[in-house]
């Protein structure tokens, strides 16, 4: 990308966050407590945020079910929507700051590795309306099959980092992937939405895209 169309993108970022997003004092707190305990820097954008809570105001998602916390940012955008958010981390620190961001909230977070806690939710009968997938990359379509069962009908799950997974490959776009393999899923009707993360510091690193699904009624 030449450095003219990247400025560009810069500034069609910082219009949008400026005039779009209102002020909030938990999810800015959670940003900066973050950083303080030293977790990495790999939240989503703010814009991205409000991007997911707005999905899940478009279903009227009362049920969240997110699979990577970190430090809970995600986590505050979809309970500001009003849903109940169960969240899944493996790190006991991130768990410990992100229990600290989220007080207050309707959040549930339960320490585990997400494919040893998704089968218990999966026995005891859980459901939710939306699935958020910001996790262990190779581990992706994993967790889309768990999600499909944990998801009710008409309800949705949005995976992370699809892109940038798949640009780590050198076969980029040949042989398998998270993509081929929801492609044959009869279960749900899909997309893959390319994004550009103008904000990100390396080039490499703001080419992205989500993939989103929404779960046929059973």
């Amino acid at each position: 990308m030449s450095s003219n169309r990247l400025h560009q993108a810069e500034k069609i970022d910082t219009q949008a966050r400026n005039s779009l997003l209102k002020p909030n004092a938990q999810l800015d707190h959670a940003l900066s407590n973050s950083e303080a305990n030293g977790l990495p820097a790999i939240t989503i954008s703010a814009l991205q945020g409000q991007y997911l809570a707005i999905q899940c105001k478009l279903i009227n998602a009362k049920s969240v079910l997110e699979i990577g916390t970190l430090g809970g940012y995600s986590t505050i955008w979809f309970a500001g929507t009003g849903a109940k958010v169960t969240s899944i981390e493996i790190d006991a620190k991130h768990r410990n700051v992100a229990l600290e961001n989220t007080k207050g909230l309707d959040v549930d977070i339960i320490l585990g590795a997400a494919l040893d806690v998704l089968p218990r939710l999966t026995a005891q009968g859980r459901k939710f309306d939306f699935v958020f997938i910001d996790a262990a990359w190779e581990e992706q379509y994993e967790y889309f099959s768990w999600a499909v069962r944990l998801t009710r009908g008409g309800g949705c799950i949005y995976v992370d980092n699809v892109v940038r997974e798949l640009l780590e490959h050198e076969d980029v776009g040949e042989g398998e992937s998270l993509v081929t393999n929801v492609g044959r899923e009869k279960s749900v009707t899909a997309t893959l939405v390319p994004t550009l993360s103008s904000h990100k510091g390396k080039e490499e690193d703001m080419f992205d895209g989500f993939l989103l699904a929404v779960v046929h009624g059973r």
